[in-house]
């Protein structure tokens, strides 16, 4: 039974609000802390055009808006944007944007002449709405918190993921790193699991999603082979490297990332893949295909309830942080 909403000083509860791309984590969110989803509505226009508009008094209130970023990408940022706008315009003592899956987080650097530098214009334009603060889960790259100039709490999925992991009960896991740059987070997997690492060296030549895995570095020889990674959209990555990791003598391959983004196509590849096991957090709900029978959803609205009520108390965050 959920315990209603408390505070230390009897402080008005927080209000959180839905976008249209997180209906589903933003109740289940609600029902941890215990609290009513905030009323508000969203229309779409003939002509493309988004409305949004509060049903609620937030004047001095503290609020909380949960939007995913995906599926329409740009249409949802926009939506938030909007959100965010609208509180502030209402008098909103302070605005905190949850953002389950920060999808423009893949542009963190100018690696290329003449290109945008993504994440730190979508940085600039929410401080510019009048976000107060942005909570997130397992940034593609962690340096964009420092685009910011207000606080940024990006949770870990990892200990949800490696406890779905072990209530399977792999007899002999290996963790594997899609590729080097991952392999700082994997071996985090790897000490949750008290299972050895090995390194996917992947190489890719442009933007099509389409890598070639040229070598594993690590014994997966007789092994449970988990790959880890904080997105997949196509399922490129993964199945690429599950084909290698068999070739190599891995016993089974599984794989577990936070962001199931799962764009068109990517359920057929799973399944024609030597994957047997998807395990994804439900950070994204706008998938445009149903789930193969692979996939594994691990529910995460419990890390960020407590992450929301202990912002809401000014009370330390910091422990959830631990991967």
């Amino acid at each position: 039974m959920k315990v209603p909403w408390r505070r230390r000083d009897d402080a008005e509860p927080p209000l959180l609000f839905a976008g249209s791309a997180s209906p589903k984590l933003t109740d289940a969110i609600c029902a941890d802390l215990g609290v009513e989803r905030g009323r508000g509505e969203t229309l779409r226009f003939s002509d493309g055009n988004l409305f949004v508009r509060v049903l609620e008094n937030v004047r001095g209130r503290s609020v909380y808006i949960v939007q995913t970023t995906v599926f329409p990408t740009n249409d949802n940022f926009m939506e938030l944007l909007f959100w965010v706008d609208a509180f502030t315009r209402a008098s909103a003592e302070y605005v905190t944007a949850v953002v389950p899956y920060f999808s423009y987080a893949k542009g963190d650097k100018k690696d290329e002449p003449r290109v945008s530098i993504r994440a730190r214009v979508c940085a600039d334009a929410l401080e510019a709405a009048g976000a107060d603060r942005i909570v997130t889960m397992d940034l593609h790259a962690p340096q964009i918190q420092g685009f910011f100039h207000v606080p940024v709490d990006d949770l870990y999925a990892a200990a949800m993921l490696c406890d779905a992991i072990q209530a399977d009960g792999l007899p002999a896991p290996v963790v594997v790193a899609p590729d080097v740059g991952f392999a700082k987070r994997a071996r985090r997997f790897a000490r949750r699991l008290g299972a050895p690492l090995a390194i996917a060296d992947k190489e890719r030549s442009a933007h099509d999603e389409k890598p070639e895995v040229v070598e594993i570095i690590g014994e997966v020889t007789g092994l449970d082979a988990i790959l880890v990674d904080d997105f997949t959209v196509s399922g490129g990555t993964l199945v690429e490297a599950a084909h290698q990791l068999v070739a190599r003598g891995a016993r089974s391959v599984s794989a577990a990332v936070t962001h199931g983004v799962f764009a068109a196509g990517a359920m057929a590849a799973f399944d024609a893949s030597p994957i047997t096991r998807v395990y994804c957090t439900d950070t994204v709900e706008t998938q445009p295909e149903p789930f193969s029978e692979r996939v594994r959803v691990v529910p995460v609205a419990s890390l960020f309830a407590e992450a929301i009520r202990r912002i809401h108390n000014r009370e330390s965050i910091s422990s959830l942080f631990v991967e």
